[in-house]
């Protein structure tokens, strides 16, 4: 009776663990392309396991830029506080391959001239892709 208990425990640790998995794919992002965006922002989202900055451009279109987590961020200097809504900013970012109006956030540059960076490549290089 303990080793099926021992094997149930194991099974639902797979299980529970499976979804993080899926979640580090960025194959959703075409990290070939980058596309510079001008605009405001409406939300910083300091959220697990995600940040996210949401914001509108100019013509009416709302963006969603997925970010690292917070903890990453914090290492690389990014506050909680780093970006509120109505600042105006220029990002740069790997658009979703779906055509749809988001992205993976490479770097901002705020109107008083404070950059804000994510660490990943940008010369075209995936992310989280082994090398060989």
């Amino acid at each position: 009776m303990t080793i099926s208990r021992w094997a149930l425990a194991g099974a639902a640790a797979l299980l529970a663990a499976a979804p993080a998995l899926a979640h580090h794919s960025f194959a959703m992002f075409d990290q070939k392309k980058i596309m510079t965006l001008e605009g405001t922002v409406t939300d910083f989202q300091w959220t697990n396991p995600h940040a996210f900055i949401e914001m509108d451009v100019p013509g009416g279109k709302h963006w969603s830029l997925e970010l690292n987590s917070p903890n990453n961020l914090k290492r690389q200097g990014w506050l909680r506080s780093s970006l509120k809504a109505g600042d105006k900013i220029t990002l740069r970012m790997n658009p979703l391959r779906s055509g749809q109006p988001g992205g993976l956030f490479l770097d901002l540059k705020k109107a008083d001239g404070t950059v804000l960076d994510s660490g990943l490549p940008k010369n075209g290089e995936p992310v989280n892709v082994p090398k060989l």
